[in-house]
């Protein structure tokens, strides 16, 4: 299914940052004479729910057990690259000894323990006494929804369920970052959208800085306070995830995050305080500086706009887009993909040589056009964003 703008807003990060947790400095790793993570600098404040996102192979998995200490930097011009978590170096720190956990993709439960003996096997290793651990066992299950599952085995637990021993075996050893790799992909659709939910939550209630690895671009959008996009082993964008969704500073972040039009285009330069261009199909325009997220010089560049941020025009008094419309094309139905609450059509508009992509709410008595129809779509000038 297309990926479409978050429908839960993140908790903004506070007016006053709070202290780094976790820094990291020129880290770069290869294996095998491939370079996997390429020279990242990244600070992470402590409480903040921060997401490693990008396709397969970019890195994100390799950086993330860099932090847990399950694998060691490579040597640079100035040594090793730092890695620095709550104000202490961890250069030379076994895992075992790092103030973090981590919760695996496969949950890594033990299949002959019950849950209780799962949560509480590290707490176990470390002496606690019986009654205190089972006290503390009962805490953490009830945290995560999993009160009464004490005596369960772990055979007898459904997906979601299993999730929940891993965050409650991670957590109740009281980490300063949980680390989290692509902990909801073996979820289906609609349990891995309540994880989602119940993860964010639980992370505001304790406070702990989560750091999560996914190359799902809604979750990541939801559920984070802040996104690292890497690509190649660098960090491509970092930013809120608003921000990356509205203001991506390549073609490939905005292709990535979510899905985007990009229209050939010609930047003229500056008129006056406003950037002036060309756009196929749209004609010469002129935009608001902040809509060029990078700088770039006169010359070729992209136009991107987003499908949602187009509008099909309906023949219909009491529509109101009809009587606001400035910008109005029309165009013909390629191709149209209907969701339930969604449908995308892909048109074909005059002078444009590629396809379109509107996305369109299907409210109560709203037309869904089938492929061939002609349709009139209007867009605005704000919704364009000045690519490389």
């Amino acid at each position: 299914m297309p990926q479409t703008k978050p429908n839960a807003k993140p908790r903004p990060m506070p007016k006053s940052m709070p202290k780094s947790m976790v820094v990291l400095e020129d880290i770069s790793k290869t294996y095998m004479g491939e370079v996997v993570v390429d020279g990242v600098s990244l600070t992470i404040a402590a409480g903040e729910f921060f997401s490693l996102l990008g396709p397969s192979g970019c890195g994100k998995t390799t950086l993330l057990r860099l932090i847990a200490g399950f694998a060691t930097p490579d040597k640079n011009n100035s040594g090793d690259g730092s890695i620095v978590i709550d104000g202490k170096g961890m250069t030379g720190v076994p895992a075992n000894k790092r103030p973090t956990n981590m919760v695996f993709q496969s949950y890594a439960i033990f299949p002959h323990l019950n849950v209780g003996d799962n949560v509480g096997y590290g707490l176990k290793k470390q002496g606690l006494g019986r009654e205190a651990l089972r006290r503390q066992v009962a805490a953490m299950l009830d945290m995560v929804d999993l009160a009464g599952f004490y005596d369960r085995p772990a055979h007898a637990l459904s997906g979601g369920q299993r999730q929940r021993v891993a965050l409650a075996r991670a957590l109740i050893m009281r980490p300063k970052v949980l680390l989290l790799d692509e902990p909801l992909s073996a979820l289906d659709k609609k349990l891995r959208e309540q994880m989602q939910h119940e993860l964010r939550s639980l992370q505001r209630e304790l406070g702990i800085t989560f750091i999560m690895v996914t190359h799902d671009q809604e979750e990541a959008l939801i559920m984070s306070d802040r996104i690292a996009v890497m690509f190649d082993g660098r960090i491509a964008q970092l930013g809120t995830p608003q921000a990356i969704y509205s203001y991506p500073v390549t073609r490939r972040v905005a292709a990535f995050i979510g899905e985007m039009n990009l229209l050939p285009a010609q930047y003229h330069g500056m008129k006056g305080d406003r950037l002036d261009v060309s756009i196929e199909g749209l004609g010469r325009i002129d935009l608001a500086k902040t809509q060029m997220p990078r700088p770039l010089d006169v010359g070729r560049v992209s136009i991107g706009i987003r499908p949602e941020t187009m509008t099909i025009l309906y023949n219909n008094d009491n529509d109101n887009s009809t009587h606001t419309a400035r910008h109005v094309m029309t165009a013909v139905v390629a191709s149209m993909d209907y969701y339930g609450d969604m449908t995308y059509y892909r048109v074909r508009a005059q002078g444009i040589a590629g396809l379109l992509t509107i996305s369109m709410r299907n409210t109560v008595g709203r037309r869904i056009y089938g492929v061939g129809e002609e349709i009139r779509a209007s867009w605005q000038p704000e919704s364009l964003i000045v690519l490389g």
